[in-house]
């Protein structure tokens, strides 16, 4: 990337996300007072003195430990190092310097990268604590930077000393054609798996434990088929279910991810076919307007005779009736069959979903659509459908103006929305019909 990445590592529970959260002016990480609740990387653009750079905070780092997650989290933030242009090491100074804080320091010095101690929760105003001192024995370069990630003091000093160390400017890229591709579905449909099997590492922690992922984490992919940020969400499971308020912010967040995304790639376990809870996340896709994708995963494991994909699509169509627009794509995350396809396929419906058709094609097809199928009467009163019109793309967007639109029945628009998929295409993306009544003089 032609902008800076600043790294925010330590130990857990010292205080990274709310620095983060801080700096970025939102709450982008989840923050809570329990150990390894960041689990993976999570990346923001910031500005300071009119210098843009990226932010990542990780999961805090247990350099000893025999815990599954907490030991991928060590690698993730071990990636976060090797990727930073700074590191930012943040400590605690209400525990004193531990033998954890040890250990990592000497990873960092080892790393070459430029470092900054932050010695994080001095909260009191004027002069620091005397175990503040403590932390001079890690043999860091630089005076420490005495830091309140809660009150937000001395993190103008840290970013200015950032700023020192950052490497120069570089021009600016041109994002305008880069598309953001949220990666949805519940727990354990392999989310995390199908973008580190693009990247071709271990971008995002993967594990069979539901709910390993928590904040939506967005990777950014360049490749021979275009510029894309893949946004791997949180899995949405059963209301009844989220009980711990982690898991609720999750949610949360996953369909804000959605909400920000330009393409969403709704992943089912093909094991498991499309559940209740499928049909509930695809749901959040289709009425947000976004571009999607159903991509059946795990598609290796079924036995030979279950592979057929004409009769599974019918029962992905069947219980996603609203969403039979949506084209499917067969993968293994695993082994990575089929998964190059997807770009294609992401660029194919993100083009759908920003399609404009001009009034006169569109009138042509309302005219040809209403001499088939003569539109509703009820007690003597006709419905006139006088014209439409596209007023917006993402998703495509029609007005249609007719003389009475209690008469203009749900059927007789899905029928007229058949026809316009019939003639334009439209795969991949909804269509909003939007009917608006003219006054009695048009009659």
């Amino acid at each position: 990337m032609s902008k800076p990445v600043i790294a925010i590592v330590g130990r857990p529970n010292v205080g990274k996300s709310t620095l983060f959260n801080k700096l970025a002016g939102e709450r982008i990480s989840i923050v809570e007072d329990t150990p390894g609740v960041t689990r993976d990387r999570i990346y923001y653009e910031i500005e300071w003195n009119g210098r843009a750079m990226i932010l990542v905070d990780t999961g805090g780092i247990e350099p000893k430990t025999d815990d599954i997650i907490l030991r991928q989290m060590k690698t993730q933030a071990e990636i976060a190092v090797e990727t930073a242009d700074v590191i930012v090491f943040m400590v605690d100074v209400t525990t004193g310097l531990t033998a954890a804080d040890r250990d990592i320091a000497t990873m960092l010095i080892k790393s070459r990268k430029p470092l900054i101690l932050a010695v994080n929760k001095c909260d009191s105003v004027g002069a620091p604590p005397m175990e503040f001192y403590e932390f001079y024995e890690l043999g860091i370069d630089g005076e420490p930077i005495q830091l309140s990630s809660v009150h937000g003091t001395g993190s103008g000093d840290l970013l200015d000393r950032v700023l020192e160390l950052c490497p120069a400017d570089e021009e600016k890229e041109d994002d305008s054609d880069l598309i953001k591709v949220a990666v949805i579905g519940k727990p354990n449909a392999g989310k995390s798996s199908i973008i580190n099997k693009i990247l071709g590492e271990e971008r995002l922690i993967v594990s069979n434990i539901p709910g390993t992922t928590r904040d939506a984490v967005d990777t950014r992919v360049e490749n021979e088929h275009g510029k894309f940020i893949f946004i791997d969400t949180a899995g949405i499971r059963r209301q009844s279910k989220v009980e711990d308020r982690i898991e609720k912010f999750s949610v949360l967040r996953a369909k804000m991810a959605v909400e920000r995304a330009d393409v969403c790639v709704l992943m089912v376990d093909a094991n498991e076919g499309v559940t209740e809870q499928d049909e509930k996340i695809a749901g959040i896709a289709h009425e947000s307007g976004k571009a999607c994708i159903i991509v059946i995963n795990k598609w290796d494991t079924l036995e030979t005779e279950d592979k057929n994909t004409v009769e599974y699509d019918k029962k992905v169509y069947t219980a996603l009736s609203y969403m039979m627009y949506a084209p499917t794509l067969y993968v293994s995350a695993k082994t990575g069959q089929r998964v190059t396809k997807l770009f294609e396929l992401i660029n194919y419906v993100y083009n759908q979903n920003c399609t404009r058709i001009s009034t006169g094609m569109l009138n042509d097809v309302l005219n040809d659509a209403t001499a088939r199928v003569q539109p509703p009467s009820d007690k003597g009163r006709h419905l006139k459908i006088y014209y439409m019109t596209q007023i917006s793309t993402r998703p495509p967007t029609f007005v249609i103006f007719c003389n009475n639109a209690e008469l203009f029945h749900f059927s007789y628009q899905r029928y007229i929305e058949n026809q316009l998929r019939e003639v334009f295409g439209f795969r991949g993306t909804p269509i909003k019909l939007i009917v608006r009544q003219k006054g009695d003089k048009e009659e």
